[in-house]
């Protein structure tokens, strides 16, 4: 059988509003930022806020483009396939699987992350608690797509409150109102001034900034799993601004205040050492577990986001097609183990050769964000040409001179990281990670896969149906159910799918034959009609397949809308009085499950045995 171009189930609308709005704002807020930021202060001085300030409206213009394309069309492949409409399928490839290779590197780097904190405690193995998260963490998205929400939503919070204690703390220590001090922000310029690595230090530092921001557009992934798609785009673009001026800028604002930046203590915690230089008690164990918290939030949000894009890659024919099926709970399980398989190896790597492979993998992901940043500016300027004023529901501000700002300052940092030596590895690697996507993008188009921008939009757009999946048993030679199939659009040109069930009722076999020979009577039964039927829809000049299915109609569709991926389904019953089909809900739950039109065709006439 041939691939597919659409997934032949949903996933789950099991986001709520609230499970957004935290798993955006949770997004913003990464591990680097507690830990991180210590390493900015050390290279920058005071001025570390102003590297935060100068990468966060980077990130706020990035996701400003995204909601711009994200309300006029989400999509669970999100900005792959905007990347894919604007530029061409290599486009959106390669979108798709940078995203997909940087989340599950992720994924590895935070479980390892997490344990060596956990060790703080936990008398363990480094990998044994390494695994354990994995295996939680994998747990938690297998189980729903609520259970995830759940789990982020708690995750996030606990990140927020923590942000917003210090901030309201910090605050009052810097201004004064703290026992035993005055108002105080000698640290901005009595240790060396403002600038004392020169004006150099606050570009070079964007670099390392930049990751520690990386995560707010899951919000737009995520929103293809919520009930109101445009407003949660909506809402969590418009808000990123807030977020990230408060959380980051306003933060590290009141680090570079509260303790020097040259401070040795800065290097564990820059946190830490402000919650101990204002004298919190149990300081560290405190921060220890936010951080904790906020390593196993990455890793969680990292296998969902990557989950999602390996299943929207099947669905364009760009990855193995079994990796779209779903469960009954609307979870992608097949794309959330595969993209667990690289976290795994990856505690592995760390824990066999963690100076050679475990590095090179980290190293070979470092700038592949970028990439995808790049490409979602660049995708946003194409396609704001080309969208009516009428789908535009947010748009990019000052087009299109913020947007082409936005693509040179990822240049910019790109070019940095050619000039740094302890970032120029991460850039070549990550060039040859990117170099790899394109060969293999090759290969796919080669063997036939993958999805042309023209075929992307004329899915979206409900234009003639190209494969059609047919169910029908007793049914299946009448003239009613060939009417039906002559008036869909594109009938002539499409490529049908024909399933029997080889069930003994409705072939009439349950009693024929005795026990020990209905099963053979039943299939030698159901291929005959299926044969006549074939020789049928060939004799009017149609492409047409076919196959027997399971004697229970819904999954013997459920293995053909897998295998076959059709754009229109055609289910062919007796009138509800006669049909057993009918009885047991076939044609209502398959509607509900499949995103493609199903269309039901009652045949009234006599049906002979």
């Amino acid at each position: 059988m041939t691939t597919s171009t659409e997934p032949p189930a949903q996933l789950q609308k099991g986001l709520k509003q609230r499970h957004l709005t935290m798993i955006a704002i949770g997004g913003v807020i990464g591990a680097g930022l507690f830990v991180g930021s210590g390493v900015v202060m050390n290279e920058t001085g005071p001025a570390a806020f102003l590297s935060y300030l100068i990468t966060g409206v980077l990130i706020i213009l990035v996701m400003r483009m995204l909601g711009e394309m994200a309300t006029a069309n989400p999509s669970t492949g999100s900005f792959a396939d905007y990347s894919r409409r604007a530029l061409g399928g290599w486009a959106g490839f390669s979108v798709a699987w940078l995203y997909w290779y940087f989340w599950v590197i992720v994924v590895g780097f935070e479980a390892v992350a997490g344990a060596q904190i956990l060790r703080v405690w936990i008398d363990a193995p480094l990998w044994t608690l390494s695994l354990g998260l994995m295996v939680l963490m994998t747990a938690t998205n297998l189980f729903s797509v609520g259970s995830y929400g759940e789990f982020e939503y708690w995750f996030a919070g606990i990140k927020v409150f923590a942000i917003i204690a210090f901030l309201v703390l910090g605050v009052l220590f810097v201004l004064g109102l703290w026992p035993d001090h005055d108002f105080d922000v000698s640290n901005l310029t009595s240790h060396g001034g403002f600038l004392p690595n020169g004006v150099g230090a606050i570009f070079s530092s964007i670099v390392v900034v930049v990751f520690s921001m990386v995560g707010a557009e899951i919000a737009t992934v995520a929103a293809a799993e919520s009930h109101d798609p445009e407003k949660a785009i909506a809402k969590a673009t418009q808000s990123v601004i807030f977020r990230v001026g408060t959380f980051y800028v306003g933060s590290i604002f009141l680090l570079v205040c509260i303790v020097p930046w040259n401070d040795s203590k800065l290097g564990a915690s820059p946190y830490v050492a402000a919650f101990q230089e204002m004298g919190i008690p149990y300081a560290d164990d405190l921060m220890n577990a936010i951080v904790l918290t906020a390593v196993l939030s990455c890793l969680n949000s990292g296998l969902y986001t990557a989950s999602r894009m390996l299943f929207v890659l099947a669905a364009r024919q760009e990855a193995p097609m079994r990796l779209i099926t779903v469960n009954g709970r609307g979870v992608p399980v097949w794309a959330i183990l595969a993209s667990t398989v690289v976290g795994f190896l990856s505690v592995i790597a760390a824990y066999v050769s963690p100076d050679t492979v475990f590095t090179f993998l980290l190293n070979s992901s470092g700038a592949v964000i970028l990439f995808v940043y790049l490409l979602i500016a660049i995708s946003q300027f194409v396609l704001r040409r080309r969208t009516p004023e009428e789908d535009l529901k947010v748009r990019m501000w000052l087009f299109p001179g913020l947007t082409i700002l936005a693509a040179v300052g990822i240049v910019a940092v790109l070019v940095q990281m050619a000039f740094k030596s302890a970032t120029r590895s991460q850039l070549l690697l990550s060039l040859l990670s990117w170099g790899v996507v394109l060969a293999l993008y090759a290969v796919t188009r080669w063997r036939g896969g993958s999805v042309s921008p023209e075929e992307l939009e004329a899915d979206s757009g409900g234009s003639a149906a190209a494969r059609i999946v047919v169910l029908a048993n007793q049914t299946m030679a009448e003239t009613e159910l060939h009417d039906a199939l002559e008036g869909i659009e594109g009938s002539q040109e499409a490529t049908y799918f024909v399933v029997v069930p080889a069930n003994p009722v409705d072939t009439g076999q349950a009693d024929r034959e005795g026990a020990a020979f209905v099963w053979q009577a039943t299939a030698q039964a159901a291929q005959e009609r299926l044969d006549r039927t074939l020789s049928d829809l060939r004799s009017r000049g149609l492409t047409v397949e076919g196959g027997l299915g399971d004697y229970r109609p819904l999954v013997a569709l459920d293995k053909a809308m897998r295998e076959f991926g059709p754009d229109h389904v055609v289910i062919s019953t007796q009138p509800e009085e006669r049909s057993t089909w009918l009885r047991h809900g076939v044609v209502a739950d398959a509607r509900e499950k499949y995103d493609v039109p199903v269309q039901h065709v009652v045949v009234r006439a006599p049906v002979t045995r």
